[in-house]
């Protein structure tokens, strides 16, 4: 997340250059100067109120247009931490025709700091989405320029590394080079050349995030070039080129410890430490190296370092916070083998994620009653304006009629043909009212679904348990804004409940009764029942008198002990795992065929179980999965799917859940989704 906020302050920097060849006056800057003091005095207090109020003025005398008003708004919603209402105002920036020079700077400008956003937050494709939108409109206009598009070229190189498009992120990466090489030939500061030593390094610092470590090492030799030459630069800071050389070190000791190169490793992270901006606290972050090393007491007495800085950023946790800052503490200590320290930082954990989810819920409510409020004010200025243009019409038709009077006695029949004209005009604004109305009926549903995808997408973990010898992680696509797959886990001691489940039909009824299943199953593990039991219980309370639409669900819940590997299982008509997958073996679990939940009252659900299934990886997922259809509407099959797990290699549970995630997605080829696709890998060793 940090590393996304620093390339969008660099790129912001960049757009504010000067553009050559273009129409923008000096008069043009002047006056850009007296609106920008007057927002930037108005975004200094952090108010929301008090920026739209200075918004609204200049946008209404035209000093500004719809974009800079719209990118100001979502800024400030931005600062004050209304993410959601932030969005809404930057993807109306998005969807706005773009008039006129100053506009299109704005623009450019909301949609490099918008895809970074989006890229903190793990939404690749959206990011890739926006800055490919962007680009093409910049590469058709005067102007961007080489560093601009270099910057574009950079951030939709990341979207496609993290999305697995290997071959396609590295074009991306090598025409940001082309583009950055351009303008430093350009530039007379260091600005350009700065910007491509930092894209450099973070292109290698996201190149070992993706275990590419080769590739990363190419980037770290194109950083160390870059680094000369701002060096050499007489107006080349001293300070600046030790932290990128700091930088350089730490990546290049990460990337050849990833290639089993220890020696080289250690040399480098020597390098890195001895470097001044590590000696002064300025680039100060060797835990990850250390970690990955082993060197777990080394990390511990690093990640100390920065307890200063985990107790301001507790002050309002997040999940994001808690995975960088707390989680390595805590492997840190656990692997050197800090009992104490560990139990400490494990309940200040489960503390902090208690408070996350809380304010998370506070948030959700405050942004929603936002979100409701901006809707309302934007209702309540379209009135005004269809209020002004009524007004203005009958003023029109007076004066019209005045002079049709004026003139009736010599030109009868053009009175005639006046008042078919005036029939028709009022036709056509009546049309002209119940569309508007059906538009903003429209925007009101889709803006709702948004939020109640967002909301259930709340529902299912995101973070996955971090137990010694327990590898797990699961992932959600529903095919429409809401949909009906769940999973979800629970903690008992050395127990792990998890289950995955997919109700019948899609929607918003599916996804309620995906809710109510949820809240269920998590209530039931919490009373520590058997898998049959549970499904026993659940298939009570779902097939009552109150299923009235005869919804069901299939499901699969487990109940795995984390020491011995022994599983308890029961399948109530699901899917049949695979169990086993990678080095070509895998194969799916052979088990009773118990019916789906909530179909029929009175039914006793039969359990089975597994000696131990340590060392052996257990995938679950839903029919989303081998029912994929292409656009010949060809499933992509159970035959597909298993030959797809035997031949993946096995590193992590997440690796195995997104191959297989963007096996179907090349599969379906562009075609629509046809069902929510759910899965779940876990391995115990």
């Amino acid at each position: 997340m940090m590393l996304a906020v620093m390339m969008g302050c660099f790129c912001i920097t960049s757009c504010q250059q000067g553009k050559k060849g273009t129409t923008y006056t000096v008069q043009d800057s002047i006056r850009d100067k007296h609106v920008d003091s007057l927002i930037f005095w108005a975004r200094h207090l952090k108010n929301v109120d008090s920026v739209y109020a200075v918004v609204d003025s200049l946008e209404k005398i035209k000093e500004i247009g719809p974009i800079r008003a719209n990118f100001e708004r979502g800024n400030i919603n931005y600062q004050t931490d209304h993410i959601r209402n932030g969005d809404i105002y930057w993807d109306k920036v998005l969807e706005t025709e773009v008039k006129g020079e100053r506009e299109e700077r704005f623009y450019y400008r909301c949609a490099a700091l918008y895809a970074n956003l989006l890229q903190g937050r793990h939404d690749f494709e959206g990011a890739l989405r926006i800055s490919l939108l962007a680009l093409d409109k910049m590469k058709k206009s005067a102007v961007g320029n080489p560093m601009e598009i270099g910057i574009q070229y950079g951030d939709i190189g990341i979207c496609q590394l993290k999305m697995h498009r290997y071959d396609e992120a590295a074009k991306s990466f090598e025409e940001s080079y082309d583009y950055y090489n351009q303008a430093i030939e350009m530039d007379t500061t260091t600005l350009s050349n700065m910007n491509a030593l930092i894209t450099a390094n973070n292109t290698t610092l996201f190149c070992i995030d993706s275990h590419l470590y080769e590739q990363a090492l190419q980037w770290s030799a194109r950083a160390d070039k870059l680094l000369e030459l701002y060096k050499k630069n007489p107006k080349g800071e001293a300070a600046v080129a030790d932290r990128q050389y700091a930088r350089i070190c730490s990546f290049k000791a990460r990337a050849y410890l990833g290639l089993g190169q220890r020696d080289k490793a250690e040399y480098y992270f020597a390098a890195y430490q001895n470097s001044e901006s590590y000696k002064k606290g300025i680039e100060h972050a060797p835990g990850e190296y250390q970690l990955a090393s082993g060197r777990y007491a080394e990390a511990a007495e690093s990640y100390a370092d920065i307890e200063n800085e985990i107790r301001r950023r507790m002050a309002k946790p997040t999940l994001d916070i808690i995975q960088q800052y707390v989680f390595p503490k805590y492997r840190a200590n656990a692997g050197a083998g800090y009992r104490d320290s560990t139990i400490a930082i494990g309940l200040r954990i489960l503390d902090a994620l208690d408070s996350a989810i809380v304010w998370q819920k506070n948030d959700d409510a405050a942004e929603l009653a936002t979100i409701y409020e901006t809707q309302e004010k934007d209702r309540q200025i379209a009135e005004q304006e269809a209020s002004l243009s009524h007004q203005r019409f009958i003023g029109m038709a007076i004066v019209f009629v005045l002079i049709i009077l004026a003139l009736a006695i010599f030109i009868f029949y053009r009175h005639r043909a006046a008042r078919r004209l005036e029939i028709a005009h009022e036709e056509l604004k009546v049309a002209y009212d119940q569309l508007e109305e059906t538009t903003a009926v429209k925007e009101r549903i889709e803006s709702e679904l948004r939020i109640a995808r967002d909301i259930q997408m709340s529902m299912v973990p995101h973070e996955f348990p971090m137990r010694e010898g327990l590898d797990m992680y699961a992932s959600m696509t529903p095919a429409k804004e809401v949909g009906g797959d769940l999973y979800g886990y629970v903690i008992r001691e050395n127990m792990l409940y998890f289950a995955v489940g997919d109700v019948s039909g899609k929607g918003i009824p599916a996804s309620l009764f995906m809710a109510q299943a949820t809240r269920l199953f998590r209530t039931l593990a919490h009373q520590d029942m058997m898998p049959a039991e549970i499904c026993t219980r659940m298939n009570r309370e779902l097939a009552g008198n109150d299923n009235t639409n005869g919804m069901f669900i299939t499901m699969f819940i487990g109940m795995l002990d984390m020491q011995t590997g022994h599983l308890d299982f029961c399948n109530a008509g699901h899917n049949s795992p695979v169990i086993g997958g990678g080095k070509n073996q895998g194969d799916f679990l052979k088990m009773e065929a118990n019916a789906p939940i909530g179909l029929w009252q009175g039914l006793n659900y039969v359990g089975e179980q597994i000696d131990t299934i340590k060392g052996r990886a257990l995938f679950i997922y839903t029919d989303g999965l081998n029912e994929a259809e292409n656009e010949k509407q060809e499933q992509f099959g159970e035959k597909r799917m298993i030959e797809n797990l035997r031949s993946t290699r096995y590193d992590t549970a997440q690796q195995v859940v997104e191959i297989m995630k963007a096996e179907v997605e090349k599969y379906r080829n562009g075609a629509e989704v046809n069902d929510d696709l759910t899965m779940m890998c876990l391995k115990v060793n």
